[in-house]
């Protein structure tokens, strides 16, 4: 049986409870979270459905005039953001962060939902906004893969030694999980294949789910989940990532796992530059 998450990776959350719990919050802050609570949902899109992805982090070095039109990577260059990929999206006309909101939905839904972007900025001169999303360097320093791996699995133990609240649902603490081997072939087996071919799915470029492959690396199983990210450079992000996403949270504090392996790849020619894979299972 497998429990898969949603993906790690854009009709839109109603606006109302965004704004609701801000109400004090600038127009530009509202419209950040806008974006987040749509990217942490399913949503339709260019004839596909996307899956959860984490939060993006808003950077100040991404804020940029709204009338500028010039190099984006010169104008992030002077702002000292380490560029790999960028994109800017130019709205004019909307009057309010819901206006500029349905905005997007309608016209760059896949700029939204692309997972490789990590940080976005906004700003706003009376009806003119800009919206920069981009994927920084990666910071390097990282061990390899299963030292890594080994490191994530710290992080998750350590979230799920106390009680929680993933999206609506509450979990009670769990207990700590331990390291599989081959879970962590078939996590990097996965992860190698993101990265070298390009892709961002739970599913492999033959069809497999992550229980198909954990059958395959020869685990035996009553239950397996997966968890996967790209974009960001530590398990630290990776997990906080997780953390965001209700479906990967619940992962994450799920009781009836107790078993992990996990890896990440990089690739640089690859969209995201690097790939991370958790696998949850219960023997």
């Amino acid at each position: 049986m497998d429990l898969v998450s949603p993906r790690l990776r854009i009709a839109a959350l109603t606006l109302g409870a965004a704004l609701a719990g801000s109400a004090l919050a600038s127009e530009e802050t509202l419209l950040v979270e806008s974006i987040n609570a749509y990217r942490v949902q399913p949503q339709p899109c260019a004839g596909q459905v996307s899956t959860e992805l984490p939060p993006l982090k808003a950077d100040p070095r991404l804020v940029l005039p709204t009338g500028s039109i010039g190099d984006l990577q010169q104008a992030l260059a002077r702002t000292a953001y380490p560029l790999v990929n960028v994109q800017a999206i130019n709205l004019s006309g909307p009057r309010d962060a819901q206006a500029a909101m349905k905005a997007l939905q309608e016209s760059f839904c896949q700029v939204l939902l692309d997972p490789q972007f990590v940080d976005v900025g906004v700003n706003r001169e009376d009806r003119d906004w800009r919206i920069v999303l981009a994927r920084p360097l990666l910071a390097g320093g990282l061990g390899d893969s299963q030292a890594e791996g080994q490191k994530l699995l710290e992080r998750i133990n350590a979230v799920r030694g106390q009680p929680r609240q993933c999206g609506g649902q509450a979990f009670q603490a769990a207990g700590p999980l331990t390291w599989n081997a081959t879970l962590a072939t078939a996590a990097q087996d996965h992860t190698r294949a993101m990265a070298n071919q390009n892709f961002f799915d739970h599913k492999d470029r033959d069809g497999r789910t992550p229980g198909d492959r954990a059958e395959l690396a020869g685990y035996s199983a009553q239950l397996v989940g997966e968890n996967i990210a790209a974009g960001l450079d530590s398990p630290g992000k990776v997990v906080e990532g997780w953390l965001a996403s209700p479906g990967h949270c619940a992962n994450l504090m799920n009781p009836r796992f107790s078993e992990l392996g996990a890896a990440y790849a990089v690739d640089p020619k690859s969209d995201a530059g690097i790939y991370w894979t958790a696998m949850f299972g219960s023997p």
